[in-house]
């Protein structure tokens, strides 16, 4: 624990842009009034799947998602920014880093809340497995 306190008073979000950015509401949470880890896991499947279709210039498919750490939670208002970083392709695969990051209603505090890493598959029209780069 004392780990992750240090890291969350020195980490700063990607300087990209996000690939997605919303703003959780009341509809998304749980009994506790957090948001669900669902709905943030679905804004990352967006944010990757987003990234994985321009790669690849066509229709992609998620195939896992590893390594899923819930950090903190997301409350309601906050500004929920989703950044993707391509780690690696296949011949029809593609895997991306995602990181959602919150930022508060009022103070504008941000930190990490989760991170993942997503495989994707490029499919063709008739779903079935195509080259990431087609020449």
């Amino acid at each position: 624990m004392a780990d992750t306190m240090a890291e969350a008073l020195v980490e700063a979000p990607p300087e990209c842009m996000p690939m997605v950015r919303v703003i959780a509401m009341p509809a998304d949470t749980n009994v506790n009034g957090d948001i669900f880890g669902g709905w943030l896991m679905s804004q990352m499947d967006l944010a990757a799947g987003n990234l994985a279709s321009r790669t690849s210039g066509g229709r992609c498919v998620t195939v896992s998602a590893d390594a899923m750490s819930f950090i903190r939670p997301v409350k309601v208002g906050d500004e929920v920014s989703v950044y993707c970083k391509l780690l690696a392709t296949g011949r029809t695969s593609m895997k991306i880093a995602v990181e959602a990051w919150r930022r508060a209603r009022v103070g504008g505090e941000e930190c990490r809340v989760t991170k993942a890493t997503f495989t994707f598959v490029a499919i063709d029209n008739d779903g079935k497995p195509r080259p990431v780069h087609a020449d």
